[in-house]
């Protein structure tokens, strides 16, 4: 098994985070609101160690991929997430339409 294999995201919803775990160790988050209809993700985090090897991108994709099947939709304010969001077309219907992203 490679390391890739061994990723898992997880709600910890009393933090407000989604988390991308290695094992049991947190190596990077999406820090996130809550409203009725939406998930607001606020700031995504790779710890330096495991930058640069696609981790960001399986968070998100994770994150992503929990909120669809709770059928909600997503305001991404963080950059990292809309720039994930631009490349990634297959999650555009997510993305809460009446809702500012802002900065």
């Amino acid at each position: 098994m490679t390391q890739n294999d061994e990723l898992s995201v997880r709600d910890n919803e009393s933090r407000e985070r989604y988390e991308l775990l290695q094992g049991e160790s947190v190596i990077g988050t999406i820090v996130y609101d809550t409203r009725p209809d939406a998930v607001v993700l606020v700031h995504t985090d790779v710890d330096r160690a495991f930058e640069g090897r696609g981790y960001g991108s399986r968070l998100i994709a994770g994150a992503l991929d929990d909120i669809r099947a709770r059928g909600l939709s997503v305001v991404p304010v963080c950059r990292f997430v809309r720039a994930y969001l631009e490349r990634h077309p297959e999650y555009a219907d997510l993305v809460a339409r009446d809702r500012a992203a802002g900065d």
